[in-house]
């Protein structure tokens, strides 16, 4: 072979080295391709930034790698890793759709990009910013708050009619209230406007303000109802935590001490212990 078409080779095997480099040092994005043909196509988070692990980098912004659902840092033994160590040939076949804010009308948008994944195993984690506005008047109604959950379910069994579905249901956000309002901290954060429907006048003992809580707290409770509901619907490859996520007993040591609000390292790790027990894919 010619010298100059070696040496052209040559070039072009560092210059693919160089790109494959810097592409396993990124943290994996969401993509629109999936697994190879016939291989697991991994797993998709679908929901708000709780899945995203907002804040347990301790800056105010999504931190992917803390992810109870997708994350692959050390600190949180979170479900991909689990899958990881049961078949290591989903490794990087993680991805998280899941996105700050999010409501239950973003769950449809969510879902088709899990089906352009071909993700075969979805977790789904949404609902807090449907109650978290701006006051109870501004809280979704439960019967949109269902058809927009069935509407984001409804793309998946029908993309992806083999995959697994884990719902998760919504944290005890008034429990956060109680275990933080005596907390000066947390009330100082609350007040930049973290979930003001709950949290605002967080140390308020008026009739006014405890009743709007009391909605908020009812307003959830009726949201894990329809959760509940719309994965029986689905089917059978549909699983439902039966309520563990909103049964822990959080602590102020599991909230990030930014916004005393989102799940730290320490948070995100329980929230995968428990939700893991419910998913059906435990060894």
């Amino acid at each position: 072979m010619p010298r100059r078409w070696v040496a052209a080779l040559a070039c072009l095997a560092a210059l693919v080295a160089l790109a494959c480099e810097g592409g396993t040092s990124a943290t994996p994005r969401p993509t629109t391709s999936g697994g190879q043909p016939g291989g697991p196509g991994g797993i998709a988070a679908l929901g708000d930034s709780i899945s995203t692990g907002f804040a347990s980098c301790l800056v105010l912004t999504s931190c992917e790698r803390n992810s109870w659902s997708t994350g692959d840092g050390l600190r949180v033994r979170s479900h991909y890793r689990r899958l990881l160590d049961q078949d290591s040939a989903i490794r990087d076949r993680r991805y998280n759709h899941a996105r700050p804010g999010a409501r239950a009308d973003a769950l449809e948008g969510q879902a088709k990009a899990a089906v352009r994944d071909r993700a075969d195993y979805v977790t789904v984690l949404i609902g807090a910013n449907d109650a978290c506005r701006g006051g109870v008047d501004a809280m979704t109604p439960v019967a949109q708050f269902r058809a927009d959950v069935d509407r984001g379910l409804r793309v998946l069994r029908t993309g992806r009619p083999k995959a697994r579905v884990l719902v998760v249901s919504i944290p005890d956000l008034y429990r956060l209230w109680e275990v933080g309002h005596g907390d000066s901290r947390a009330v100082r954060a609350w007040k930049r406007g973290v979930c003001p429907a709950l949290l605002a006048e967080a140390t308020s003992t008026a009739p006014a303000d405890r009743a709007r809580r009391a909605a908020v707290r009812d307003r959830i409770d009726a949201y894990n109802t329809q959760l509940v509901a719309a994965c029986r619907a689905y089917g059978s490859r549909c699983r439902h935590d039966g309520g563990a996520v909103h049964k822990v007993r959080f602590s102020l040591d599991m909230l990030n001490p930014l916004d005393w609000f989102h799940p730290n390292v320490s948070g995100q790790g329980r929230l995968a212990e428990v939700t893991w027990r419910s998913s059906g894919l435990a060894d």
